[in-house]
Order: structure tokens, then sequence, then C-alpha cells
């Protein structure tokens, strides 16, 4: 399906994207390969294929909350690349 120049520019306007004619050149052949795609798709036999929302069968993996005995500050640190006192020491984030 050939998006027209006229159709990109509406898809544009609805994303309230400026365009430039490069822009509508690149993104009109995107997005009508896109569309050819999903006519591919359509030819797809689903009849049979239940509905689904998951294609895995996952369910929470959950384990017991038990109290258990935290590791030493020294044993924590001992692979830290940089530390300071019984912190790790890290590059400045926000300077």
């Amino acid at each position: 399906m050939k998006l027209s120049r006229e159709e990109v520019l509406h898809i544009a306007a609805l994303a309230k994207l400026g365009m430039t004619e490069e822009d509508i050149t690149h993104f009109g052949g995107q997005l009508s390969n896109i569309l050819e795609n999903f006519e591919v798709l359509k030819q797809v036999d689903t009849a049979n294929i239940p509905p689904t929302a998951q294609p895995n069968a996952l369910c929470n993996v959950m384990k017991a909350d038990e109290v258990a005995t935290s590791m030493s500050p020294s044993d924590v640190l001992a692979n830290a690349p940089r530390k300071e006192g019984e912190f790790f020491r890290i590059r400045p984030v926000l300077e």
C-alpha cells in the first residue's frame, strides 16, 4: 500500500511533526513498507489460533521472605574499584 504525499503529511500533522521534503520521501517509503507488511500478515490463516495477550505461559515466581545474614562491608567492598571508608566511591553523577 503506497501512501500518497498528502497522507504522509496528514500523519505527520496528527503526530505534530514538522517534516522536510526529504523526510516526506524517506518516511513515506518506510510507512508504505510497514503497511505492505501488514497486508502480508493479513493473509495468515489464524482461524484456529485462540487470541492471546501473552505468548508464553508465565507466572510470578516468588520465594519465601526469609531473614538471612548480610555480607560484611569489607566483603561487599572487596572488589570495588574505588572505595572511601565503608562506601563505594563513584564519579559524580550531577555536577
